[in-house]
């Protein structure tokens, strides 16, 4: 049976929404989930089907074509779609998510009206272009380059782990525009159409999500009209730590779908394995790994729905997202690997979901900001705020 945990954030629409979008995963994506892992690819036909849904456009205002989705809704939808299919989830979540908040937070009217049409049909595919050789947890670090020439910029530089890199065709991307500013002030983020000078290098093989594309995206004098910077030269560090900051509650929404499924999937074969003449169900240590499963989708589940809802209300989930990531995912990690432990030799075969379910897992604990750096990011908003209670003393 599937675990389910009332959660007061959870209202009617929800419930009617997150019925439809698991009717659309069971009759869509489950079929072609262990397809995707093997050969490596989604069909572009897919996106286009979650776009009629409304899926690919999520963060989009209904005035620009998108769904005006709530972020509780946005966290159902990645929960519901990596039960089935991580690698769907994360190509969806790299559009319509970190590949889309940007233009929706900080574009200008002009930009929303050219852009976030054709992002929300799917006619067009986004992604985010942050990560360099040099640049990974040390973000600030990049290399980038953006120099100004008359009413354009020229780019020039490398992004590495790009996901949708491959079949992106509208890019945030993040560059260097005063190197003497730092961080802080030099960096700026632009929107930039796939065209000359854009080049995507080969597919990573990687050791899970195989069916999302992930590439290096190499710049080579690639001419941005000035119209696609996006919020303020200067201020493009600021543009991604706030796209970031959302992006890591899709990602706990994601971490918690998986977690579910792999809890499921666990209670179903123990309940029907037959050792020692009963179910090993019956005996303590499957029992336990049960219990300890549960209690920690419990507490996931509250952490990304009030999360979602805090977000709602205009709060600041700076932290809240950090622990999201670092919790949830460490959290679905143990438990698909638990789950893989009860299914015993069968779990370790590629003829069942929770072998391609494993690997999936890893990277959730990586990416959109390693484990760590969530670490240091929710002790330094711990201590700014004693820091500030002290200094009105």
């Amino acid at each position: 049976m599937t675990i389910e945990f009332k959660s007061p954030y959870i209202r009617e629409e929800h419930v009617m929404f997150r019925q439809a979008v698991k009717e659309f995963v069971d009759a869509e994506i489950r079929p072609v989930a262990m397809k995707h892992d093997r050969e490596a690819k989604i069909e572009r036909s897919l996106l286009t089907k979650m776009a009629d849904m409304g899926f690919m456009g999520m963060a989009v205002p209904e005035e620009y074509g998108g769904a005006g989705a709530d972020p509780i809704s946005f966290a159902i939808l990645g929960e519901e779609l990596t039960r089935a299919c991580a690698s769907t989830s994360v190509v969806m979540g790299a559009h319509a998510g970190i590949g889309t908040y940007g233009i929706v937070l900080d574009g200008t009217d002009d930009q929303k009206k050219r852009f976030l049409p054709d992002l929300a049909s799917a006619k067009k595919i986004g992604c985010f272009c942050l990560t360099e050789p040099q640049a990974g947890s040390d973000a600030a670090a990049i290399k980038t380059r953006a120099v100004r020439d008359g009413d354009d910029w020229i780019l020039n530089g490398e992004k590495i782990w790009i996901t949708n890199g491959d079949i992106a065709d509208t890019m945030t991307v993040f560059a260097v525009t005063d190197p003497a500013l730092g961080a802080r002030g030099g960096v700026t983020a632009f929107i930039v159409e796939r065209g000359p000078g854009v080049i995507s290098g080969p597919k990573e093989h990687k050791m899970g999500l195989s069916g999302s594309g992930t590439t290096t995206v190499t710049f080579e004098n690639v001419r941005v009209p000035n119209a696609n910077v996006l919020g303020h030269v200067g201020l493009g560090f600021v543009t991604a730590m706030k796209i970031l900051d959302k992006g890591r509650l899709f990602l706990g929404a994601a971490a918690l779908g998986a977690a579910k499924e792999a809890y499921d999937m666990a209670v179903n074969h123990a309940v029907q394995r037959q050792q020692f003449g009963k179910s090993i169900a019956d005996f303590q240590a499957i029992q336990f790994y049960l219990a300890e499963m549960a209690t920690k989708i419990y507490a996931m589940e509250q952490m990304v729905y009030h999360s979602a809802w805090l977000m709602e209300q205009g709060e600041d989930v700076t932290m809240a997202g950090s622990m999201i990531k670092l919790f949830c995912t460490e959290a679905s990690s143990w438990i698909i690997n638990h789950s893989l432990q009860i299914h015993g030799g069968m779990g370790y075969s590629s003829e069942l979901p929770i072998e391609r379910m494993f690997r999936d897992a890893r990277i959730f604990e990586i990416f959109e900001g390693t484990n760590e750096i969530q670490k240091v990011v929710i002790a330094r908003e711990l201590l700014k705020g004693k820091k500030k209670e002290l200094a009105r003393v």
